[in-house]
């Protein structure tokens, strides 16, 4: 029993390796561009919806005015919704000294809308009508200067409508290093990014913080108003772009943005609760695809322990599983170490990578909870 539980560990985590790596070569890299030599370049609205993102916004904002993108072809909007710290005067104050930026506040959420889509929506109203791009940054990325050439000039090259950029994640805090890296693996093992970056499918890869996205076909789909009541709205408005007849693609781009999703636990476990069961597929999909990751975690630390326990107790079938066992285990911590390297954050956190797991689950249930109550809660506000 012992060789056959070890085999199987040994083949599952075989898989799981192959997969995220598989997985990674299908999001390209975006590296720095220029701009074309053209006579005007495509005018581009930045929208920044902001709800208390005091402690964000300057650096934001100061990343966005040092683009080296063509300054009398960019407008920064920032809108802020309604947030209950300093925001909206730490905003105000740049807008004085920088005519690109607009500052607006958010007109009451309306009934049927979620306030970051609303947010979008009502920056986009602002927007001078020449704008061809409309780009979506949320107010914790930090980009570096040739983030929006790069980007503008790859959507046009590949005839792109939506072009998303994963940022760098910075992780600062013990609880964002132990439960981020392992959420980004359990949605590398559990969405076929593939088929979600081919053309033809239906299906599409896309995230908020950077959302380049072709004015005409956010017109086309009814913009925001679209995905008004999602909570997940990068992905959901990537997919009805794509479904539209545009095309849509996610690229990786650490080398020109940067983002501090969350601060700690304070805002890691609402943040997260609030979106699991929607990124995981559903709530039955998300509560086993989170109690698998538990089980298959702690396999990291049992299968070799049942494995050496039956060989010490004279079991010849379970001294031959051992070495596959321990090897097998040790490929899944090495595994989560190399995603410790990636993240820039110390080797021994991929060691822990069982707690972050379990930490996982007990989100899930929480999420599924609040889901089924109809009690997502976001940032003071609770969405049915």
């Amino acid at each position: 029993m012992a060789f056959v539980l070890s085999c199987a560990w040994a083949l599952i985590v075989a898989w799981l390796i192959s997969r995220a790596f598989g997985q990674r070569n299908t999001i390209p890299a975006l590296k720095p561009l220029s701009l074309s030599s053209r006579e005007f370049a495509p005018f581009v609205t930045v929208v920044v919806p902001a709800r208390d993102e005091a402690g964000n916004i300057a650096d934001c904002l100061t990343g966005l005015l040092g683009q080296t993108y063509p300054q009398d072809r960019l407008r920064i909007v920032v809108v802020d919704d309604h947030s209950k710290d300093a925001t909206f005067a730490i905003t105000a104050g740049i807008a004085r000294d920088h005519a690109r930026v607009c500052v607006l506040k958010a007109p009451p959420l309306p009934p049927h809308w979620v306030g970051k889509p609303h947010a979008c929506w009502t920056g986009t109203a602002a927007a001078p009508v020449e704008t061809d791009w409309f780009c979506f940054v949320d107010a914790d990325v930090t980009t570096k200067p040739e983030a929006l050439a790069s980007a503008v000039e790859t959507a046009d090259l590949k005839r792109l409508d939506l072009l998303s950029l994963a940022p760098r994640q910075e992780l600062g805090s013990f609880a964002e290093r132990i439960i981020i890296p392992c959420g980004l693996y359990l949605l590398s093992f559990c969405r076929d990014l593939g088929a979600a970056q081919a053309a033809e499918c239906q299906d599409a890869a896309a995230t908020g913080q950077f959302l380049l996205i072709r004015a005409s076909a956010y017109n086309g789909i009814g913009g925001h108003k679209a995905v008004s009541t999602e909570i997940c709205e990068d992905v959901a408005l990537a997919r009805t772009i794509k479904r539209a007849g545009h095309r849509v693609l996610l690229y990786d781009g650490k080398a020109l943005i940067s983002a501090r999703m969350y601060v700690g636990w304070k805002t890691l476990w609402p943040g997260f609760t609030k979106n699991i069961v929607e990124m995981l597929g559903g709530p039955a999909a998300s509560l086993t695809l989170a109690s698998t990751a538990l089980v298959l975690a702690w396999a990291t630390v049992f299968v070799p322990l049942i494995a050496g326990t039956g060989c010490a107790h004279g079991d010849a079938s379970a001294c031959a599983g051992l070495p596959l066992a321990a090897a097998a285990s040790a490929a899944a911590l090495g595994l989560h170490i190399a995603g410790a390297v990636y993240f820039r954050i110390p080797f021994w956190y991929g060691l822990l990578f069982p707690i972050g797991y379990t930490i996982g689950v007990a989100m899930t249930i929480d999420s599924l909870s609040r889901h089924m109550r109809g009690r997502v809660q976001w940032k003071g506000r609770t969405y049915p």
